[in-house]
């Protein structure tokens, strides 16, 4: 028998925590849910994603707004997934940042991958309804934009530090502070998904740039809040985590198996660390796809709600 498809049974609320990480800089985090963030400027705010729809977004800024009534000048969107950005229209944000990357994802995907994780992840797309479309950036960049905070606060520097989680993701790292959020390039405690990834990159070169910064404070896409050693702690899991997806299905694809035997692999081999994680389950079919893709040296495909099921189906089962 199959199982629930992706997290379409996974209907409880999870527990919200934010964290004041500094002064003026916030974090919400909710297990193996989207984290979300903020951050304080003299007179204004930088929020860090938007979250699936405008009635989940309001939901986090409800929260916030008990720590400070600042308006919101930018929405920083790490990458393009339709859980992370939906929901901007809550911000009511002057400028909406993201990478040149992302916003040709949006072009490409954006209404497939739209449908494809309402259908995978249903509750975090409650008040789907108030969606009024596709979320686009206002201002894009290719390599590193700095924001001035103001009053001695320092800066925020948007960072694309090279193809992981998708091909546009960006990092906001507070150098002053030492705080970085990560978005999906790094997680604790989560299981990845890597459905548009680049593996080879990501694992490499990518987290290399990521742990060259000296974070001590590290907000990940998923997961906890990490400081202090396990800032790499929680790098080195992210990428043992792809390292062992990689090497388990190169193993079956060189010796000519077939995805399923991949599948079945790579699941016995991260299950034992990684299988207790959220999301374990629902990503890894999404996952092994993609590392099988990549290997055979193809960029990766549009995610459609039937996509999803075939592939679920043929997995899963």
């Amino acid at each position: 028998m199959s199982k629930p498809f992706a997290s379409e049974a996974d209907l409880d609320e999870k527990e919200e925590i934010l964290e004041v990480l500094t002064d003026g800089v916030y974090a919400l985090t909710a297990g193996g849910d989207p984290t979300v963030g903020a951050i304080e400027g003299e007179d204004f705010l930088i929020c860090f994603e938007a979250r699936a729809t405008p009635y989940m977004a309001g939901r986090w800024l409800e929260q916030l707004r008990q720590h400070t009534d600042k308006p919101v000048r930018y929405l920083v969107l790490s990458h393009y997934h339709a859980v992370r950005t939906l929901g901007a229209a809550a911000f009511d944000a002057d400028v909406i940042v993201a990478h040149q990357y992302t916003r040709e994802l949006i072009a490409e995907r954006g209404m497939e991958d739209w449908a494809s994780e309402a259908g995978r992840m249903p509750r975090l797309f409650q008040g789907a309804d108030g969606i009024p479309g596709l979320t686009w950036p206002t201002v894009t960049f290719t390599d590193r934009v700095t924001i001035e905070l103001g009053t001695n606060r320092g800066t925020v520097e948007l960072a694309y530090l090279g193809r992981g989680h998708t091909r546009g993701d960006i990092v906001a790292w507070m150098p002053q502070q030492r705080v970085m959020f990560a978005g999906d390039l790094v997680e604790s405690e989560a299981a990845l998904y890597t459905g548009d990834a680049y593996h080879l990159d990501w694992m490499t070169t990518t987290l290399d740039r990521v742990a060259a910064l000296g974070a001590e404070t590290l907000v990940g896409g998923r997961g906890r809040v990490v400081r202090g050693a396990d800032v790499g702690a929680a790098i080195d899991q992210t990428r043992g985590f792809l390292l062992v997806l990689k090497d388990s299905v190169e193993a079956v694809q060189k010796r000519g198996g077939t995805l399923k035997e991949a599948f079945d692999a790579a699941h016995a081999a991260l299950a034992p660390q990684y299988g207790g994680w959220p999301i374990f389950e629902h990503t890894l079919p999404f996952d092994v796809s993609r590392i099988w893709d990549e290997l055979a040296g193809a960029n990766p495909r549009i995610w459609t709600a039937e996509r999803d099921r075939e592939l679920w189906d043929e997995l899963q089962s």
